[in-house]
């Protein structure tokens, strides 16, 4: 016997029917003879319905009460299928993020899980239970309800499974694993049979909204095995694993994309030693995520500094910035919008040059202007107009030929 941690995303609880379908996915791996430990999501878009209810009452709505508001969605969620396990004539038994042990840091909307008390759980499976956990929140230390961010789910799930030292999880969605890009807009795009780690880690944070980064960055250092499958088809996933060692190795093994991307300049800043801590310090501690930067030397005292960040982040961003100018001494401040941004991920871009010239040299072919930057050993990230970026995407897919049939790794 074994033990096996559930994820089930909003699209496969979204209706009465499908909490049902999980129901019955959940008991095929408990007769296989294993514990379970079932995480869910709230039902279809109904965390995006709780946020438009709170902004029809507040335009700044505080982060506490939403942060109470939005782990309703999930409690429904595992009351609903703890009811639907219960009557195929399964015992089961529901917990909130708080009931079920989570400990977070005391920060409302983006918290991060710092412990997991698992002897309740524990106790529960050691009868024969299974145990359905709301996924995305937790408690901090003073007792407050938070909430782990978009996608936070997965986090849960794979915290719990790391806790209780699970044998595999199993992340759910509503598709049947990882694609070389996203199906949904590029339809030459193939699913892959695995990926290392610190791809998925990449693509997560560069766009790909399979698996939340933090799961991913989780799975990593706990080692836990990761599957990305289907909920509703009755096919193998995508194993997330340390290393792939098969010698087919693609150079690229993703395009990911993302939309929404606004780039800030800070002009005039002091060209000092402290200048760039001083400014991502502040920005950091009002945590706000800058990803892609770029430094420019205008003369010999001053320097611009652009960086891209969220689009929805731009109104805190300038603000931040406009409240601590005496601090960070800057002259102005511009932005523009309405970027996106297109990266390709593969390990095997360590030890093959030429990769990120053949990607500048499509995305020129195609009449694309790069206006950011950013690489790593494992990717290649560019910030261009927002209207081109599935046009790249599937110019990059095809020439680094990720179409076909389901890619071996």
């Amino acid at each position: 016997m074994g033990l096996i941690v559930q994820k089930f995303g909003g699209t496969s609880v979204g209706s009465a029917r499908r909490i049902l379908n999980v129901a019955d996915r959940i008991i095929e791996e408990k007769k296989n003879g294993n514990d379970v430990v079932v995480v869910v999501s709230a039902m279809g878009k109904t965390t995006d319905e709780l946020v438009d209810l709170a902004k029809q009452i507040s335009a700044h709505p505080a982060k506490r009460e939403m942060d109470l508001l939005l782990t309703t969605g999930e409690q429904v969620t595992i009351s609903l299928l703890a009811m639907a396990l219960k009557e195929k004539g399964y015992e089961a038994i529901s917990y909130t993020g708080w009931q079920a042990g989570i400990k977070t840091e005391p920060v409302f909307g983006n918290a991060r899980i710092i412990n997991i008390e698992t002897e309740k759980i524990q106790k529960q499976l050691d009868v024969g239970k299974i145990v359905v956990v709301a996924g995305f929140q937790g408690i901090d230390e003073h007792g407050e309800i938070t909430t782990l961010g978009r996608g936070g789910s997965d986090t849960t799930a794979v915290a719990l499974a790391a806790a209780l030292k699970a044998d595999k999880c199993d992340i759910y969605t509503d598709v049947t694993g990882v694609f070389t890009t996203d199906p949904r807009h590029v339809k030459s795009a193939r699913k892959l049979s695995s990926v290392s780690y610190d791809e998925m880690l990449e693509l997560a944070n560069l766009g790909a909204g399979v698996l939340h980064p933090r799961a991913v960055e989780f799975a990593k250092n706990y080692g836990v095995p990761l599957e990305v499958r289907s909920s509703m088809e009755r096919e193998s996933g995508t194993i997330i694993e340390e290393e792939v060692t098969m010698e087919q190795n693609l150079v690229v093994r993703g395009v990911a994309f993302e939309d929404e991307i606004t780039r800030v300049t800070v002009i005039g800043l002091p060209n000092s030693l402290t200048s760039l801590s001083t400014i991502f310090t502040t920005l950091a501690q009002h945590r706000i995520n800058v990803d892609i930067i770029i430094q420019s030397v205008t003369e010999a005292e001053t320097t611009n500094l652009s960086f891209s960040i969220k689009s929805g982040n731009l109104e805190e961003t300038m603000a931040v910035l406009e409240n601590n100018k005496k601090l960070l001494n800057y002259k102005g401040i511009e932005s523009e919008t309405g970027l996106a941004k297109v990266s390709i991920v593969g390990s095997g871009m360590i030890s093959n040059p030429g990769v990120a010239a053949k990607m500048f040299e499509v995305l020129a072919s195609n009449g694309i202007l790069v206006k950011m930057v950013s690489t790593s050993e494992i990717k290649v990230s560019t910030v261009i107009e927002e209207s081109q970026m599935i046009k790249a995407a599937e110019a990059i897919h095809q020439a680094f030929e990720l179409s076909g049939s389901t890619v071996k790794s």
